[in-house]
């Protein structure tokens, strides 16, 4: 993923997913790995310095799922971290069976990502 301020998006990013960040592999070492800690399921984010800007429609993006938490109250926590609430035109209408709601967020780089999972009241 490319960042303009890899410490800032790091932070960000390991207090989000709850990972550890991996050690540099040589000295000198720029990029920042991010991996679930010991034990634990799920693949690494590498991230590092970019001159190019975030992109308002990406055509990768990261979605992750609240899981048990309530939608309303992840966003709330990513905003907390940093994230910002994107104008998002591609909202459904209405949602497909079987589908469930997502937020469409900016980390502190502006990279857009979506978060979604269920209301609770």
């Amino acid at each position: 993923m490319g960042v303009n301020d890899d410490r800032r998006a790091g932070e960000f990013w390991k207090q989000a997913l709850g990972y550890v960040q991996r050690p540099p592999r040589y000295e000198g070492d720029a990029w920042i790995v991010l991996e679930p800690p010991p034990g634990e399921r799920g693949v690494a984010v590498a991230m590092d310095t970019s001159g190019s800007p975030a992109e308002e429609f990406p055509r990768v993006h990261l979605d992750l799922d609240a899981g048990d938490r309530d939608l309303g109250e992840e966003v709330d926590r990513l905003v907390a971290l940093g994230a910002r609430r994107v104008d998002w035109p591609h909202y459904p209408e209405s949602l497909p069976p079987g589908e469930r709601p997502y937020v469409v967020l900016a980390d502190p780089d502006g990279n857009r990502f979506c978060v979604e999972g269920h209301y609770r009241g």
